[in-house]
């Protein structure tokens, strides 16, 4: 499975408008800082189950379209990242596999953690809320029979 693009992909994913950019400088590199450390914190996720990797990738992408071009461009076009995030941004699903990936595993993680290891109630009805919230807008996206350009 190749996770390479062709350069007609890039071309179609929406580009921030340039009139959207921060102009002020403390909030550039506020927005700078929240990108680079939701880019961090994805890498994470793909290693380990609980830290999101996919909606962490998404706000460094919004931060950096309004922050820095250079990362925007960096993120959207990169051989690993590039395809969850265009995927994500053009509409066009989430493979069937990677669906079902990540909803077993959030139903594997977060019920033994409410369980075992939250004391207090009002913690596990939220982690329970928390993993309902997730399936439910896993199932709500639209699904790709295909594996175009994702890894599952």
């Amino acid at each position: 499975m190749s996770l390479a693009r062709d350069h007609n992909d890039i071309q179609m994913l929406p580009q921030p408008p340039r009139n959207r950019r921060v102009r002020h400088p403390v909030l550039r590199w506020a927005l700078l800082i929240i990108g680079l450390t939701a880019t961090v914190l994805g890498i994470v996720g793909i290693f380990l189950p609980l830290v999101p990797t996919v909606p962490l990738l998404l706000l460094a992408a919004a931060c950096f379209a309004r922050s820095s071009e250079r990362f925007h461009t960096w993120l959207i076009e990169h051989r690993h990242f590039g395809p969850l995030i265009s995927d994500f941004l053009k509409g066009s699903g989430m493979p069937r596999r990677a669906k079902v990936s990540a909803i077993t595993l959030v139903w594997l993680t977060i019920p033994p953690s409410a369980l075992f290891v939250v004391p207090m109630l009002w913690g596990k009805i939220l982690l329970f809320a928390i993993a309902a919230g997730i399936t439910l807008y896993l199932l709500r996206l639209p699904t790709r029979t295909d594996s175009h350009n994702s890894k599952p």
